[in-house]
Order: structure tokens, then sequence, then C-alpha cells
């Protein structure tokens, strides 16, 4: 029997949550920045979900949003035919990098210095964030939108994606190296340094790639659409969300479905690993960001689990605790045994606690 979930519920968003990012870990911990069609990108803590502030300037719908390594800026994609760069410490604004049309996504280099940026424009640019008056490199090529791109290979490379094609460029001579087509549209793609992995969602599948090659590694199909997919940092699991309302957690060595649950109450745009590992977070078309245990019971964060007999809270009567039970400060969530993971009556008692 697996142990209830109990999420993070991050409320503060008045429209759908579509892209979302981690930071590296920093001196102060980890961070998260989520990017919503309300037009306000809000940076929150990581581990707890704490709200630190909202990046307020774009006059349109923000689809994509990134943190450098440090956290000390922050970058968003928007419908306003801008990009932004940000002081992720004072919240001010930088410098606006206008386009041609809708920018759908952002990407700092390692050493924060160049910023990448793709849109309905059908180009990438590369923005020389030390010459803010110097006019972009542009890459052409793609044949549709770009939804995705992404700095690789320590920004040797760059990775593309529009709404059938992967492409793969060399960074110095600004040319596609290789190309990968899909028979349907690509919904996410996800980069793992470690291992140079690519993860990409495509209807019902999670399709794994050397970021290198663009050769296949394994494949795994869901029960339904998929729009997001993210591969745990010692890659031990994957997490991914989509159409169901449902985030589904597999082994990414065996393939098998460890867990599923109704995540959400919209379909889930967005999923990501925390930096260590320890939670992932969801966005959603309900406007709210939830973080979830990867492994649950754990005392982390803002969850707190006590064994019985360490103090008064074992005292409390309930003939279904068994081994622990966990809580948020003052208010006490008892992990108890579930009869089906993927009960909507199990799930709609499940406590929550907002950030």
């Amino acid at each position: 029997m697996a142990m209830r979930q109990t999420p993070l519920t991050c409320s503060g968003h008045t429209r759908p949550v579509v892209d979302l990012a981690f930071s590296g870990i920093t001196p102060y911990g980890y961070f998260l920045i989520s990017a919503c069609k309300d037009g306000k990108p809000m940076l929150r803590q990581g581990d707890t979900g704490d709200w630190i502030g909202t990046f307020l300037g774009h006059k349109g719908a923000v689809w994509g949003a990134t943190l450098n390594k440090d956290a000390t800026k922050a970058a968003t994609a928007a419908a306003d035919f801008t990009a932004k760069v940000w002081d992720a410490v004072s919240g001010d604004e930088l410098m606006t990098l206008a386009h041609k049309h809708i920018v759908k996504t952002v990407d700092f280099t390692q050493d924060s210095n160049y910023l990448l940026t793709g849109g309905q424009d059908k180009l990438l640019r590369i923005y020389d964030l030390n010459k803010p008056e110097a006019e972009p490199k542009e890459i052409s090529g793609h044949t549709s939108g770009i939804k995705k791109a992404l700095w690789c290979s320590e920004d040797k490379q760059i990775l593309s994606a529009d709404d059938k094609t992967v492409r793969l460029w060399d960074h110095a001579t600004m040319t596609e190296v290789k190309s990968l087509n899909f028979n349907m549209s690509v919904s996410s793609m996800e980069y793992i340094p470690e291992g140079e992995i690519l993860v990409i969602t495509y209807g019902r599948s999670i399709a794994f790639h050397s970021a290198v090659s663009l050769d296949p590694i394994k494949s795994f199909e869901a029960p339904a659409t998929i729009n997001s997919a993210s591969l745990h940092p010692e890659k031990e699991f994957l997490v991914a969300g989509g159409e169901d309302f449902k985030l589904y957690k597999y082994d990414y060595n065996s393939g098998e479905e460890l867990e599923s649950y109704k995540g959400h109450f919209g379909p889930i745009h967005c999923v990501r690993f925390s930096p260590d590992g320890e939670l992932y977070a969801s966005g959603s078309e309900d406007g709210t960001l939830r973080l979830w245990q990867t492994v649950v019971g754990k005392t982390y964060g803002l969850w707190k689990c006590v064994l019985p007999g360490k103090n008064f809270y074992s005292e409390l009567p309930n003939s279904k605790m068994h081994g622990f039970f966990c809580h948020f400060s003052s208010l006490i969530l008892f992990q108890e045994e579930i009869a089906s993971e993927n009960s909507d009556s199990i799930y709609s008692s499940t406590p929550e606690v907002k950030a």
C-alpha cells in the first residue's frame, strides 16, 4: 500500500500556469519561478512554495520563465512581443528585448552572459546581456513557431522544438547538426546535463534521447495525453502530467508505473523536479502550482514526519495510523493506507496546505 501524497498548493495566479523552472542550489536554498497567462510571473522559495515576489511589467500572457543558476537573474517570454530580464533579488526590470511576434521560451547560458529566445516568428535569437544595445544573433530553420529552446553541452549547442520537430544546433557555426521529426505535436522538452539526456513528450509518449546525437534511448507510453515530463536528477524516477489532470510517477529504469493520482482540477501544463530531487512542482490550467514529495513521508521543507511515541501527537487516537504521520506546523495530516491511488473520493479528502 502507498502513502498518501499531501501537496503544498501555491496560490496567487489568476490564470493557467503554463511554465515553471527551478534555480540551482544557492547558499539561500533554491528558488522557483512560474509563468502564467495572467502576465505576472512569480518567484517562490523552492522547497516551501513561499511567495517572494511578482515581476510586474508585461502586458500580455507570459509563456516562459527561467532563472539563472544562482537565482540572481530571471528571464520571461511573453505575448506582448517581448522577453524581459529581471534582477531576481530586487525584482527590478533590467532590460526589455523586443521581438516581432509572441515569445514562448527563454534560457540563460551557465555564466548568465547570454540569453536564448524563441517564439512564433520561428527564429532563435541569442542576446549578449553585456551589450544590450547590440542586435541579437539569429538562427533560422524552423518551419513553425518555436515552443522551447535550451542551451546544452556546456552552451556549445542549442536544442529547440517547434510543432513537430526537435533540432540540434551548433552555437559556434549557428548551423543545424541534426533534427528529429514526430508525427504529432511536441508538447515539452527537458534537458538533463548529467548524462546529456533529452526528455521529449508528444501525444501519450515520453521519449528519452541523447542530447549530443539525438539518438533514442528509451520511451514510455502513458494512459493519457502528456503535456510535460521531468527526469529525477539521479535518474531514478520520472514524473509526467497532462490532459487527464493526473500526475504519473515511473521507475526510469524499468518503466514501471509507481504512482498515479489526480493532481489538479485542470490539465497539467508543466512539471519539474527540484535540483536536489526531493520534490517536484506542477503547474496547471486551474491556476495553481503544487509541490509534491518524491518520497512520501520524509521530513523536508514544510513536511514534518514524527514517529509515534516521540511526542504527544502519538497519543492521538487513530486506528489507521501506521508507522508515522506528517504535519505542517500545527496542522496534523495523518498518513493513512489508501485503497486506490486513483480514487477521486480519496483524493478529494486529501488535506492541502496553501503556501
